[in-house]
């Protein structure tokens, strides 16, 4: 960590040296002793200690200098910092002008000039100055920070992306903490900028992209290799356990996700019934350690990087990047998972992102402290999203259509939201509509019982209803039932056009779909058991099964 600054200011070259050989002689331990020449370049550089996280203690001023007076630079510094202790070297002759300026510039002292002996004169002052300022301060955000509006969608979007992403960083609302507007001010950041993404160089991103994010922290977006032997699309735990065993088993392996490791699993604040994790364990968690363990293995891992199309040309698949690029694999696994479906009332797609969140209670939840919230849905995705939004906000009633959440939720999520006094369950109800002002407000909740509509007052809905695959970047020729979930190994049989597409003259391998060698396993496929457990099984035999079909062509 930095140590703060004292900042000197005075257009004479001779008293600025002076004033900095004291205060290095006495504070260099402690503190760093900056210098300018003059007002502007002062606040140039409080502006740039702003952006890249540090923290400004005492800015010492001369008052008579070109371009800008000591008490205008002072009376400005409290913009960026309105903490730091103000102090105005004067001559005789501006003693009246320092007196003036402990009202307009919130001046905390004014020396005389010359303030020999230091000891006497110079220390006991910023002394006292720096014993306040230590008792009043709090450290400046570090790391990264990013700065928008709680209800804009595209802050939500890369919010999401760094939580998804593991990457440790800071939020700052822009209406609700003081130090965002500073920031904002000091680093030129418009409004309509916003999310601005500060670095912990003083750098920003404006209104960023993910994978321009992604790009920013040196995350690379290319592949190492022209041709893998596996390719895994999706870095659910299917995804991640094919990674680890292919990589482990020498397989060339790459591991793509369009948004963030885990999937659906890796947003789940606490996960209880995953073999050998008695206490439970987090998604992130579980999701950290498994890329982890991949990545040690020699697995690359690309993202954000969306597949759209596959083809197939000898036997090689040519995936289709969304930025036009191609990989080639001799081997793909299509672990894409599922996605949540949007909820049909009116007043939720234009809230989403400003009050209507998919999933993502893990990213929010601090958000909405002390507030009333609803998730809709009754599986165990929302079962444990109400357990942690339970953490923060005042209420969080769990909306769900049928008469209780036994046929749909784990017993021990069912327990633990019995127990926990501020979480309410309205069973037999459904969201009629959502209201707000740019944010959600209201909700209209309708009982299926007796059909009376109640309007409720709401600060989020957090959606975890019904799910759909994500399988439409896949080929015609990759035959899925009635849902879009991807058929696999003897399911196949049962298909129409199964025997027009199958043209090999063995059986396609389990787990195996309608074109040799691509794989499908987790979530996404047809009969899947929807457990992290069996996905994480999935993805494993499917490094088996690669082995075999790699040995017949």
């Amino acid at each position: 960590m930095n140590k703060p600054v004292l900042l000197v200011v005075d257009d004479d070259p001779q008293v600025l040296a002076a004033v900095r050989r004291d205060l290095r002689s006495r504070y260099r331990e402690h503190y760093t002793v900056m210098s300018a020449a003059s007002g502007q370049e002062a606040l140039a550089t409080a502006r740039e200690l702003k952006s890249r996280g540090d923290s400004l203690a005492v800015i010492i001023s001369d008052q008579r200098m070109p371009g800008m007076l000591g008490v205008e630079l002072l009376a400005k510094s409290r913009d960026v910092y309105p903490m730091a202790r103000r102090v105005l070297l004067t001559a005789y002759s501006d003693i009246d002008a320092a007196v003036k300026a402990i009202n307009e510039a919130h001046l905390d002292h004014y020396l005389s000039k010359p303030w020999d002996p230091p000891e006497e004169r110079l220390f006991p002052v910023i002394d006292d100055l720096l014993d306040a300022w230590q008792a009043e301060y709090l450290p400046e955000a570090k790391g990264l920070r990013l700065v928008g509006h709680q209800w804009s969608p595209r802050s939500h979007a890369i919010k999401d992306f760094l939580a998804g992403n593991l990457i440790p960083y800071r939020w700052l609302d822009v209406t609700r903490d003081p130090d965002a507007r500073a920031l904002l001010d000091a680093a030129g950041v418009g409004a309509d900028e916003l999310p601005a993404l500060f670095f912990e160089d003083g750098s920003v991103l404006r209104n960023p992209e993910p994978r321009q994010v992604a790009e920013r922290l040196g995350r690379s977006l290319s592949a190492a290799f022209d041709v893998y032997d596996l390719v895994i699309v999706g870095a659910g735990p299917a995804g991640l356990a094919a990674a680890v065993y292919g990589a482990s088993e020498g397989l060339r392996t790459l591991l793509l996700d369009r948004h963030a490791p885990g999937g659906q699993a890796g947003t789940s604040s606490r996960i209880e019934n995953y073999l050998g994790f008695p206490a439970g364990v987090s998604g992130s968690e579980l999701t950290r350690r498994a890329l982890t363990q991949a990545q040690r293995l020699g697995a690359e891992f690309l993202v954000p990087l969306e597949v759209t199309g596959v083809s197939i040309d000898a036997g090689y698949k040519h995936l289709t990047l969304v930025d036009g690029r191609e990989l080639v694999t001799r081997v793909m696994l299509a672990a894409t998972g599922m996605l949540y479906r949007e909820h049909p009332a009116p007043g939720v797609a234009e809230h989403t992102g400003a009050g209507v969140y998919y999933g993502a209670a893990t990213t929010e939840a601090p958000a909405f402290s002390g507030r009333s919230v609803l998730v809709v849905g009754g599986g165990n995705s929302a079962g444990q999203g109400a357990m942690y939004l339970a953490r923060y906000a005042k209420e969080v009633q769990i909306v769900v259509r049928r008469d209780s959440l036994r046929d749909t939720m784990s017993q021990y999520l069912i327990d633990q939201i019995e127990k926990t006094p501020n979480i309410r369950l309205r069973p037999r109800t459904e969201i009629e509509r959502v209201e707000g002002e740019g944010h959600v407000e209201r909700v209209a909740l309708t009982s299926l019982d007796d059909g009376v509509c109640r309007m409720e007052e709401a600060d989020a809905l957090f959606v975890f209803i019904g799910t759909r695959p994500r399988s439409d970047w896949l080929p015609p020729e990759i035959l899925r039932d009635a849902k879009g979930f991807v058929l696999t190994g003897r399911d196949l049989m049962a298909a129409d056009a199964y025997a027009r597409i199958w043209k090999d003259p063995r059986e396609p391998l389990p787990l195996e779909t309608s074109v040799p060698g691509v794989f499908a396993a987790g979530d996404l496929r047809a009969g899947a058991m929807n457990r992290v457990a069996s996905a994480v099984g999935e993805g494993s035999m499917v490094v088996r099964l690669a082995h075999e079909y790699l040995a017949l062509v």
